[in-house]
């Protein structure tokens, strides 16, 4: 668990800084993926502190809860909230450019900036609610601050906030951009303008694909939620789902620094420029 969510944190603070300092980095989409890349960061941070407690007090061999468990919580539900967001959000900006090409407006940095800024106020504000009505308590067995798993609103409140909402509208996204570009093929259309529709559709179908990993290693933790439904859930099953969780953080972000062309693009020539340069010193 703590190695793979040092390693999500790692690259995305890698990649966050090539976005800032490479300024052929410097439009759009790529401000969209720098919120992918701060958002892992802020979940990374959150499920390590996570982590970090469960394995000091499996070590210690002693249930407790310290003052910040609560806190800890809190965080695990709006950092995961932000993270899938902003893959909605990078859906709606390339949904956006095939279907209204023209509204500028709709596709400038200002009005991209507005959005990000939503969805992480709604990310830190819907899981607020549990912070003063004691939903989150200690579970003693996971050594970790967690909605209990029942049939209750505030566990259905919260998957319906974190994945189904910007899984379910990434989803409709994608099949509503396929059904257009199908659409513009079988019309008159500018070359230039059908290559753009479809290079947009590709760079969609990777979000889903990113979204598509978060789900299959998230299917342990929606197992678990079901069986809580209808009858108790396994002792450990925080532990059996942050790992799936942990891990699934990980690979995602290696599969984005792969479909994210300029990110892979300037870091390999910052490598290969500093080779380069290793080589012309020796010889």
């Amino acid at each position: 668990m703590v190695i793979c969510t040092s390693l999500a944190i790692i690259l995305s603070i890698l990649f966050l800084f090539i976005i800032i300092l490479d300024k052929t980095c410097h439009t759009v989409p790529m401000m969209m993926t720098a919120n992918t890349c701060l958002s892992a960061i802020v979940a990374g941070c959150s499920l390590l502190s996570i982590s970090m407690f469960t394995l000091e007090n499996d070590v210690k061999q002693i249930p407790y809860e310290d003052s910040f468990c609560i806190l800890r919580g809190y965080f695990s539900y709006a950092s995961c909230a932000l993270f899938d967001y902003s893959f909605l959000l990078q859906s709606i900006y390339r949904y956006i450019t095939v279907v209204y090409p023209f509204r500028l407006f709709w596709q400038s940095a200002k009005f991209q900036a507005l959005l990000i800024c939503s969805t992480w106020i709604f990310s830190f504000v819907f899981p607020a609610a549990y912070m003063f009505t004691n939903s989150v308590i200690y579970n003693v067995d996971n050594q970790i601050c967690q909605l209990p798993l029942r049939f209750a609103f505030p566990i259905i409140y919260a998957a319906c906030c974190i994945y189904i909402i910007p899984v379910s509208l990434i989803m409709l996204i994608y099949l509503k951009l396929v059904r257009y570009v199908k659409e513009m093929s079988k019309r008159v259309t500018p070359i230039n303008v059908l290559a753009r529709a479809e290079k947009e559709l590709r760079m969609v179908q990777r979000t889903v694909i990113l979204v598509t990993i978060l789900l299959a290693l998230g299917i342990p933790y929606t197992i678990i939620l079901i069986m809580s439904f209808f009858t108790n859930p396994p002792k450990y099953r925080f532990r059996i789902a942050f790992i799936f969780i942990d891990v699934s953080l990980a690979f995602v972000m290696i599969t984005l620094f792969k479909f994210t062309d300029p990110l892979r693009t300037s870091l390999m020539r910052r490598v290969n420029g500093r080779t380069n340069t290793v080589v012309a010193t020796m010889t």
